[in-house]
């Protein structure tokens, strides 16, 4: 009798310890969360605030201008009559950035038409390095091989290429509505200067980056 009356009290209280028990494993689940979460969230960041590391593609227009110097560069021949060559050209890049913290490295090929002046073609790939500043900014240098075809005066069957270099930087303030590098992706206006071969030309390009 006494072995009935038990297991009636023990199948009596089931229907309450189950509750009690995934109540009990339910809030140890939502405090295992909450401690990730709040980890992730406490892990290192930008100066603007956003994650510190990470993958960050984009694909940018610019527009701009190339001069180039009187002296012997990459084999382009030298025009008479103290004529330089030149041209307007627009510009269309692609490329990755990988944000380290306070600084990002990163790769990006370009093409450019010329629209107008004695440039028809230019093209070539540049690795990136710089520094991360302000809400969204980029402060950059940048090292690559650039190719360039020209329509008058010089050889226009012959592609003339050399190394190229460049500075610039591209700034996106979260405070008006443009967003940054890794977590606040969107769209940054870039002012760069490039160079080919030697020093032997004048490059101003500007243009609107988008990130994604």
């Amino acid at each position: 009798m006494r072995k009935i009356i038990a297991v009636a009290a023990a199948a009596a209280a089931l229907p309450f310890a189950v509750p009690a028990f995934a109540q009990d494993t339910t809030t140890g689940a939502g405090t295992m969360e909450t401690t990730t979460t709040a980890a992730q969230e406490d892990g290192p960041r930008a100066p603007d605030g956003s994650k510190a590391f990470g993958i960050e593609p984009y694909v940018g227009v610019l527009g701009g201008w190339e001069r180039f110097d009187r002296q012997p560069n990459a084999g382009i021949p030298i025009p008479p009559n103290k004529y330089r060559l030149d041209g307007a050209l627009v510009q269309g890049v692609a490329g990755m950035n990988v944000p380290l913290g306070p600084v990002f490295v990163g790769a990006e090929g370009n093409v450019a038409k010329g629209v107008s002046g004695d440039i028809d073609w230019e093209y070539g790939v540049a690795g990136r390095f710089g520094l991360r500043a302000g809400d969204s900014g980029l402060i950059y240098g940048k090292v690559g091989y650039q190719w360039v075809n020209f329509d008058k005066v010089a050889d226009t069957n012959r592609d003339y290429h050399a190394m190229t270099y460049g500075i610039g930087v591209e700034v996106g303030p979260k405070d008006i509505g443009l967003g940054g590098i890794t977590g606040r992706s969107g769209l940054r206006l870039r002012l760069e200067m490039n160079t080919f071969s030697d020093a032997k030309s004048f490059r101003p390009m500007a243009g609107v980056i988008a990130h994604f």
